[in-house]
């Protein structure tokens, strides 16, 4: 049997660069889907760089008491199985997260004002806050369940019907991820105590990573 002693570094060069060229990719389309938006490179840079480091900052604002209940230890969700830990608590601290609320919120401002359109987006968010709303479930001990895809094709999809081709991203993007955060978030705060969570973020956690992909898969496919 042949063994090549310099086999494992091969194989850590062709990983590293299979890694690295996964990041290109990514980081190319995400170059191209805010390019249709109108943000320019050092925009996107500095975008990526708050969404990414204020995903960790929650902001509290209230806290809601909470009474024990039995929870079981794992969970199945759209397909997914998830263990629930058990924690020992009386009450969910209800907070906003930095990067997957209140930035996508800056974000969508500045665009309907660049971009000068206000009915179009609002009807689009309006449109898919509706649908991701009813979409969505409360699962205890795990947060707000809602399919990863559902809402940037829906967004794109809303997009297209009610816009023009130049605005089409815009719309798709602000749709996106403003109807995921106010459907999915916002409108089920009214299910915080079914959660059984000592924290429930609006906009943090797994949602992050929805809505900021929502946004990116929404402008792409519009």
């Amino acid at each position: 049997m042949f063994f090549s002693p310099f086999a494992i570094l091969f194989f850590l060069f062709f990983l590293f660069g299979f890694i690295l060229l996964f990041a290109l990719i990514q980081v190319g389309l995400i170059t191209i889907a805010f390019a249709k938006i109108g943000l320019t490179p050092n925009q996107v840079f500095g975008f990526l760089m708050l969404s990414l480091l204020g995903s960790y900052i929650n902001i509290p604002i209230r806290k809601i008491p909470v009474e024990p209940q039995t929870i079981p230890p794992t969970v199945r969700v759209f397909g997914i199985r998830y263990k629930i830990p058990s924690p020992a608590f009386h009450g969910s601290v209800i907070a906003v997260n930095l990067g997957g609320a209140l930035i996508p919120l800056f974000l969508s401002t500045y665009l309907m004002l660049k971009w000068h359109i206000f009915l179009e987006p609002l009807m689009g968010v309006s449109i898919v806050a509706f649908i991701c709303y009813f979409m969505a479930r409360p699962v205890p001990g795990v947060g707000i369940a809602l399919p990863l895809f559902v809402p940037p094709l829906l967004a794109a999809l809303v997009a297209i019907m009610i816009s023009t081709g130049m605005h089409a991203p815009v719309v798709a993007y602000i749709s996106g991820t403003m109807g995921t955060l106010i459907g999915a978030d916002i409108m089920h705060l009214k299910d915080v105590k079914k959660l059984y969570a000592p924290v429930v973020s609006i906009g943090g956690a797994g949602t992050f990573d929805g809505i900021f992909l929502t946004g990116i898969i929404a402008v792409l496919l519009a």
